[in-house]
């Protein structure tokens, strides 16, 4: 198969590593060999989390400016500041509920004008999914869902060599059961959302 390269990128708290390990969890059920890789940046003070996850037969799990397949951002800007990892081909998917610093807090910096921010993204590439994941977690029942509702989307795009089934099986593998069925209602919800907007753009991400 060939290679797949996807960056998760997300502020401390968003449940970006259990976003990574459920797609590590799917792709060892589909028998197809997986690496990852996490930095992490002061996570618990709501630093950036950035994971990187390789499909398929590879020597590192770095992905270095330009090689990303896939972008999947959990915070517009920093969604933004990562995007230097991919490149025309790339599929950027990103929540669009802002989680400012706190320096945009107090003033000390300006949190960017989220119109300008998609602009700026879509000039690097065209495949492009941006919506309130935020928003789809609440209407699943639970905020902390946010991050199956972003899985759900990057299932729906088809860039990863991922089944849907296989997705579901490893979120109830790694998930309570008392939060199951809201992570899992947030999964059809992300998934349906992205292929509204796919639908609406009138491209394919499948390759």
């Amino acid at each position: 198969m060939n290679t797949k390269r996807l960056i998760i990128i997300a502020v401390g708290g968003q449940g970006n590593l259990l976003a990574s390990k459920v797609l590590g969890e799917a792709a060892l059920l589909a028998d197809i060999p997986v690496h990852m890789s996490e930095i992490h940046g002061m996570a618990q003070r709501g630093g950036i989390v950035e994971s990187s996850v390789v499909f398929g037969d590879a020597e590192s799990t770095i992905i270095s400016d330009g090689e990303a397949d896939v972008l999947l951002g959990f915070e517009p800007s920093e969604t933004l500041r990562a995007i230097n990892k991919c490149n025309s081909n790339s599929v950027v998917i990103t929540n669009l509920s802002p989680l400012p610093p706190y320096t945009a807090a107090i003033g000390k910096v300006v949190y960017p004008d989220l119109d300008k921010l998609q602009d700026l993204i879509r000039a690097k590439t065209e495949c492009f999914v941006a919506f309130d994941a935020v928003k789809l977690a609440k209407e699943a029942g639970n905020l902390m869902c946010m991050n199956m509702v972003l899985i759900g989307s990057l299932i729906q795009t088809g860039i990863l060599p991922l089944s849907t089934e296989n997705v579901k099986e490893a979120i109830a593998t790694r998930i309570k059961n008392i939060h199951l069925e809201a992570n899992l209602k947030a999964f059809d919800l992300g998934f349906c959302i992205a292929e509204k907007i796919i639908r609406a753009k009138c491209f394919s991400f499948k390759k």
